[in-house]
């Protein structure tokens, strides 16, 4: 046994004096770069073979799993060629001070991998998590609820992802980790100036959390701010994008929403009551006012076959206010209900009720002339003269 292995090193030692009169002598920095670099090459090479196989995989399933493979492509590719690094890093002859560098080096890269890969797999879990709900479904209050937690939690936690990261990084720094030590420590002016600078940031991002949990506006809300009408688009981690009817955007911040009062249509339930006013005529006739209206809400596609009413509002010196309720399913199809409410009874009326449209009433006397003017008629007693 002893013979086997003095042969084996003699052999390895003649191969090693082989090499060393073919190659030339190289600098001592050379060899550990072509080390780093054939680990560098073989980490990639590596992850082309293995997206390869993956893509390959999910060529015949469904969206999902092709848009997760190519999400995953980055951070895939960044794990690969770090473990080839540090393998790389291992077998390198390199100093102490140059192995010290390339482990820090390394070590940042693994900080920055691992912050990554839980952003991707949060944004991957929303995705799967969301899946289950429509935004366009008829009824969609419970999907509006969760696309609102998923989103601003998401982004909550991306930055949460991102300052962790980022302070592990720096701890990693002696300079820079005495520095946050000595600065918590003192906890003082800087502190006080530090906290009054990112108020608004703090307000907003504490203000984030509110709404995800207590959730006073979901995406696709109906509300009305600053007294403009529109649907809650985007819920950001700083403000919220309100589309107003007239496809103008609204942008608030999300302080807003816990601080100053707005109206929120579609809080519990997405349906919604409206209301249509008529100025009619007192000689109205208000039963066949209501028949009509019946028919006309029944044969409306609008309606969602709950409330139906009309009721005399009040009475003015000229007309009689009369007020129409009709529900339906979601505020834009309300609105567009009303609109056709009132074009159907306007219609309906000027044909069918014209003497209901308001008039204006004046009395004109029609005495004889003898009694208006009774001094051209033979004076004041009246006889002619």
């Amino acid at each position: 046994m002893e013979d086997e292995l003095q042969q084996l090193g003699d052999q390895v030692e003649a191969i090693s004096q082989d090499i060393e009169r073919v190659i030339p002598v190289l600098p001592d920095w050379a060899m550990p770069l072509i080390v780093l670099g054939v680990a560098f090459l073989t980490g990639v090479m590596i992850f082309r073979g293995v997206f390869a196989l993956l893509t390959r995989a999910v060529a015949g399933r469904d969206l999902f799993w092709r848009s997760l493979v190519s999400r995953t492509r980055r951070p895939l590719r960044m794990a690969l060629v770090v473990a080839a690094l540090a393998v790389g890093v291992a077998v390198a002859p390199l100093g102490a001070g140059g192995k010290d560098m390339a482990g820090h080096g390394l070590l940042i890269a693994f900080m920055v991998l691992v912050g990554w890969v839980v952003h991707t797999a949060l944004h991957i879990w929303t995705t799967v998590h969301l899946r289950k709900f429509s935004l366009d479904a008829e009824d969609n209050m419970l999907a509006r609820k969760h696309v609102t937690q998923s989103r601003i939690l998401v982004r909550l936690a991306g930055w949460l992802i991102v300052i962790v990261a980022s302070s592990a990084i720096l701890m990693t720094f002696d300079g820079v980790r005495q520095w946050g030590v000595s600065l918590l420590a003192s906890a003082g002016a800087a502190g006080i100036v530090v906290g009054f600078a990112f108020q608004p940031v703090l307000k907003n991002l504490i203000a984030g959390i509110q709404l995800a949990v207590t959730q006073p506006i979901r995406i696709d809300d109906a509300v009305i701010v600053e007294g403009e009408w529109g649907w809650v688009e985007e819920i950001t981690g700083t403000y919220v994008v309100i589309k107003i009817w007239d496809w103008r955007r609204l942008i608030v911040p999300l302080s807003y929403f816990i601080e100053q009062p707005f109206q929120n249509w579609t809080r519990d339930s997405s349906s919604l009551i409206g209301g249509v006013l008529l100025y009619l005529d007192h000689c109205a006739d208000i039963s066949r006012l209501r028949e009509k209206t019946n028919e006309v809400c029944r044969a409306s596609a609008l309606w969602d076959g709950n409330v139906c009413h009309v009721q005399v509002n009040d009475f003015r010196e000229r007309v009689m206010e009369v007020r129409i309720l009709a529900s339906a399913r979601n505020a834009p199809r309300t609105y567009d209900l009303r609109c056709e409410i009132r074009e159907a009874l306007i219609t309906w009326i000027q044909g069918e009720m014209p003497e209901a449209l308001p008039r204006t009433r004046e009395t004109v006397s029609v005495d004889a002339p003898e009694r208006r003017f009774p001094a051209q008629f033979g004076g004041a007693n009246g006889r002619p003269s």
